[in-house]
């Protein structure tokens, strides 16, 4: 509706003498409001109240109807949810109701708290006493209005429509409202109320129907489905299905029929960016970058070898000159002497002179081979440093003895290094030879060689990870895939057989005396099971730094090449790594397939969500039996008349399924005719609008002066007349 200011609002009422009615259609769902004889309300809104905490001040506000997502995003709305003054169709909470009665004045235009317009306000049929001696009390004691009247809602949207010729006198009024359903029969245009029928479903149970389906369908869209956007869903898509089982049957077998009954809700997507492949220009371009980049570095890894050349140099040549001067001086000066330059012995000033020699041929970029005759020289030439080895015990005396032990362990050492750096030395030789035959291969055919070497890289990467994951989880062998798996199935083959000769040798000699060691087989289990013989972990090894050379070996080659990451120890722990498919359109699709007959399918049969009460057809059967005259030509005028208003009532389908449902139940030939309200939603408002414009309006009210008088037993006995 358009916005309308306050100012305009209080001219608008003020327009309208006393004598004019405000007419209010008090539903369970919406409350309608607005001057007799008008065509349309004023003011419509939902008949709910909320009071949130505002969450900078905390103070509490009161909100009625319809919320603004935008205003209530500041106030904290957790621990207040929407209220309704209603239970079922019958309102019971007087202070929600008069927070809404408040709010809808106001929104008329009245600048006070006293109204002085009678008023004419819609309840339900058979509307328990209390509650209409409450809201009397209410209107009266609380707004002074002069005059009340009560009138149910479907009987003004039938006097409306009957003015229209869309029904008769005589004729069944069935209103699906939001939490409850009525069958109302009318004789000659008044209501019987003895012969009404009222079942606790409605527009309500089938909106959070579709929504606990669309919820446990869609659990990861469930913030997308307000009550708001399921109620648009609902009367957007929803219909009654002719046969159920039948309809049901057809989305089961998946047929093209079916098909074209589903609808289809997108909700908004955003496709993800699309990543192209590099150009041949964009490749040219980042390999330019990428050399020059090499060009500086390799330019200041030069300047910085050139000022490391200098240094050293200079350090070596400061060693040389300090030696020679140390010739020079006296034995009795040396100690003096060494003290001023920071030296202990002559032998710390020669080791210093090696290392800064090795330092500079290294810094120099001597290779391999001429280093290795170096040291050989220099361990040649240091080997004097062992006299004792060769001397036999019995010619040493306890000091050279414990000196001899020391050279022996210091002999040992020195060779276990020499053997490490000569296998350190072999494997640098092999790693050079396979990059030189690399790159004769690479100049051969580049094409095939980039081809093999991405191939090799892909082969030396599942197998690494096929042997982290088989370390990990032991292949599953026992059919377990949640990676909990024995201690036994996550040993490789060479671990498995260690296990097993000790179970052997503990099993075989286990038993009465302890003599394991006194034979020489016995032995050689120590040999079997010692770790120098896991050849798996050797050849894992292996893998991993050849899979390292490739990987290397490929960045340096091709610049589109992209490792692979290394997987976290959880996906690790898992037989498959878990592939992330990116989200598309179809993702952000909320299918209606079923879900469009199944929610309504309740207002027939209510024990599909566990209510326990009949639908509209037996409603419908068992108003007509109610009524005392068992009169043939009475039904028949009953069933001919069959008016539908509410809100369900526009789902489409309706009408053919009630009138089927109907014919099951009355003799065969009965004239069965249902029909439509012109507009099921606010043909009650304009049924009681057209009412409070008569003239005889005034005599069906009763004033404050009456309320006081005869209390609430006069209103117990208070009952509108239609017909005026």
């Amino acid at each position: 509706m358009p916005f309308i200011s306050k100012i305009q609002r209080q001219t608008d009422y003020n327009r309208f003498p006393s004598s004019t009615p405000i007419v209010i259609d008090n539903g369970a769902s919406y409350f309608r409001i607005g001057w007799a004889g008008e065509t349309e309300p004023r003011v419509i809104f939902r008949n709910i109240v909320q009071r949130p905490r505002h969450k900078s001040t905390g103070e509490t506000v009161t909100v009625v109807g319809d919320h603004d997502t935008a205003l209530l995003k500041h106030f904290d709305c957790t621990r207040s949810g929407p209220r309704s003054a209603f239970d079922s169709n019958v309102v019971f909470q007087f202070e929600i109701m008069e927070y809404i009665l408040d709010f809808a004045f106001d929104r008329l235009g009245a600048n006070g708290s006293r109204i002085d317009h009678p008023i004419l306000i819609t309840e339900c049929v058979c509307n328990p006493v209390q509650s209409r001696s409450k809201m009397a009390e209410l209107l009266f004691e609380t707004y002074g209005v002069p005059s009340v009247a009560f009138g149910v809602d479907a009987a003004f949207s039938y006097k409306y429509n009957q003015q229209r010729g869309i029904c008769q006198k005589d004729g069944l009024a069935i209103c699906p409202g939001f939490t409850t359903t009525h069958v109302i029969p009318f004789v000659d245009g008044e209501p019987v109320n003895r012969g009404c029928c009222r079942t606790n479903i409605g527009g309500y149970h089938v909106t959070d129907n579709l929504k606990q389906l669309l919820s446990l369908k869609y659990p990861h869209h469930m913030a997308r489905f307000t009550w708001e956007k399921i109620e648009d869903l609902k009367m957007e898509h929803c219909y009654i299905a002719p046969d159920y089982a039948l309809e049901a049957r057809l989305f089961q077998k998946g047929s093209k029929e079916a098909e074209d009954k589903t609808s289809c809700w997108q909700l908004p997507w955003v496709p993800p960016p699309i990543e192209e492949p590099p150009s041949e220009e964009e490749i040219a371009r980042k390999a330019a970058i990428k050399e020059r980049q090499g060009q500086r570095l390799r330019e200041m890894a030069e300047a910085k070898r050139s000022s490391r050349i200098n240094e050293l140099e200079n350090q070596l040549h400061g060693l040389e000159f300090l030696l020679q001067q140390l010739a020079q001086v006296e034995e009795e000066e040396i100690s003096s002497f060494l003290s001023k330059t920071g030296y202990v012995s002559k032998q710390e000033i020669e080791s210093t002179l090696t290392k800064v020699s090795q330092s500079l041929r290294k810094a120099k970029g001597e290779s391999k081979v001429e280093q290795a005759e170096n040291e050989e020289k220099a361990d040649t030439s240091t080997s004097d440093k062992y006299p004792l080895i060769n001397v036999p015990d019995n010619m040493l005396t306890p000091e050279q003895l414990k000196e001899k032990k020391r050279q022996i362990f210091l002999k040992t050492t020195t060779e276990g290094r020499q053997r490490a750096k000569q296998k350190r030395f072999e494997e640098e030789l092999e790693r050079e030879k396979k990059t030189r035959e690399d790159e004769e291969r690479r100049l051969e055919n580049p094409e095939l060689y980039l081809e093999q070497m991405r191939t090799k890289y892909k082969e030396l990467y599942e197998k690494v990870e096929q042997r982290k994951r088989l370390k990990i989880n032991g292949g599953h062998a026992n059919g377990n895939s949640s990676g909990g798996v024995g201690r036994g199935e996550r040993l490789n083959a060479a671990q498995r057989e260690r296990m097993r000769l000790l179970t052997t040798a503990a099993f075989d000699r286990g038993k009465g005396e302890d003599n394991f060691g006194a034979k020489d087989e016995d032995w050689q289990l120590y040999k079997l099971m010692s770790k120098d013989n896991d050849d798996d972990d050797d050849g894992a090894d292996e893998d991993e730094a050849e899979l390292a050379r490739v990987c290397s070996r490929l960045q340096a080659i091709d610049p589109t090449f992209v490792p692979k990451p290394e997987p976290t120890p959880s996906q690790a722990a898992t037989t498959e790594v878990p592939r992330v498919r990116p989200l598309t359109k179809e993702d952000f699709q909320v299918v209606l397939g079923v879900e469009r007959f199944r929610c309504p399918e309740i207002l027939f049969h209510p024990n599909l969500v566990g209510i326990d009460q009949a639908g509209l057809d037996e409603m419908t059967g068992a108003s007509i039996r109610r009524l005392a005259s068992k009169n043939e030509a009475l039904e028949d005028r009953l069933t001919s008349s069959i008016f539908m208003t509410g809100g369900c009532s526009l789902f489409p389908g309706i009408n053919e399924r009630l009138e089927a449902g109907i014919r099951m139940l009355r003799p065969c030939g009965s004239p069965i005719k249902v029909a439509r309200a012109l507009d099921p939603v606010l043909d009650a408002w304009r049924g009681a609008s057209a009412y409070a414009a008569n003239l005889q309006f005034q005599q069906q009210t009763f004033s404050r002066v009456d309320y006081y008088e005869k209390g609430e037993d006069w209103l117990r006995r208070y009952q509108l007349r239609y017909t005026l």
